[in-house]
């Protein structure tokens, strides 16, 4: 009877293995975070191909967004709505005008993006160990998401002070080469970081909400984290909504110090370049009061809600894939 017993918990246990093997990823260890022998280079990739949709998909909306966050706009350039500006554009301007600027955009997203996932992944770990024993800890998410937002944004700021000024109405640069080697020139190599603070004071909220909000949804949607594309869409445009229309004023700022808008400085008299962010809200405040700081406030969670849906869908879709395999 002894040997009869030995061998059915035998063949149970193994049974169990089987079928946790041939299953669903029903662990949070499993799934939720990638093993501890997936390489840098995997968190990197998956991270890398996110961006990139993330940001090429919605890229004519996020055009319609730097216009409308300008503050002295051309009167051929002062629009409503997306749809029409959208539809304006490329009426007058050709179809392929709102895609200036995505090459750079391109460039800057995939490397920008590999960092930006691959440390939010090993931080959010280290400090998950420390704060709540391996468990899911909001406080270290949040963190993770800000110690991230330090890379990302280094290596994206430079790519968005190009495409924002290709994105503008008017715009004097002939291409990509030529804006590049325009700024440099006139402006020196320090323009491409001069809204780098603005950037990071408007990230670091930004990631944080961002990624907080997120894992707040998947508790709530998908607590036991499986693969589950249709909660990951939701949870990341829920988040992505959120923190764009909370950090849009400091968003309006960053665009003022990318674009350094001619028009708008020549009308309060400030001439050179405008500097910093504590001129940059000044500046904006006196152009257009409290209102002025939520221009484009609508194309700005337009665009963020489907662009991190994408983003975390295919970062999610990557991390279940390989982990399978």
């Amino acid at each position: 009877m002894e040997v009869t017993s030995d061998r059915a918990v035998a063949a149970l246990e193994m049974s169990q293995s089987q079928s946790k093997d041939d299953g669903p990823f029903d662990s949070d260890s499993v799934y939720e975070s990638l093993p501890p022998h997936v390489s840098v280079a995997t968190h990197m990739t998956a991270g890398a191909v996110a961006g990139i949709l993330e940001h090429t998909v919605m890229y004519p909306v996020d055009s319609v967004k730097t216009r409308m966050q300008s503050l002295q706009p051309d009167p051929n350039a002062q629009y409503r709505s997306v749809y029409g500006a959208l539809k304006r554009i490329i009426q007058t301007e050709g179809i392929f005008r709102p895609l200036r600027g995505l090459n750079i955009t391109m460039m800057g997203a995939g490397p920008a993006h590999a960092l930006y996932f691959a440390c939010y992944e090993r931080v959010k770990r280290s400090l998950s160990d420390v704060i709540q024993s391996g468990g899911n800890s909001h406080l270290a998410n949040g963190l993770a998401g800000s110690v991230a937002t330090v890379l990302h944004d280094a290596v994206m700021n430079p790519a968005e002070v190009v495409k924002q000024r290709m994105q503008m109405y008017n715009s004097p640069y002939r291409g990509l080469l030529h804006c590049v080697q325009t700024i440099t020139r006139t402006e020196g190599i320090g323009a491409f970081y001069r809204s780098y603070s603005t950037q990071l004071t408007m990230n670091i909220p930004f990631q944080a909400v961002h990624f907080i909000t997120y894992e707040l949804m998947q508790e709530q949607l998908n607590p036991h984290r499986h693969y589950h594309p249709g909660s990951h869409i939701v949870s990341g445009a829920a988040a992505g909504a959120i923190s764009a229309a909370i950090t849009t004023p400091l968003d309006v700022c960053k665009t003022l110090l990318n674009t350094q808008e001619n028009v708008a400085l020549n009308s309060v008299n400030i001439s050179g370049h405008l500097t910093g962010m504590a001129n940059a809200f000044r500046t904006v405040y006196r152009l257009g009061g409290l209102s002025a700081f939520f221009k484009g406030i609508q194309a700005r969670i337009i665009y963020q809600m489907p662009s991190t849906a994408i983003a975390w869908s295919v970062y999610e879709f990557f991390k279940y894939f390989l982990t399978k395999r």
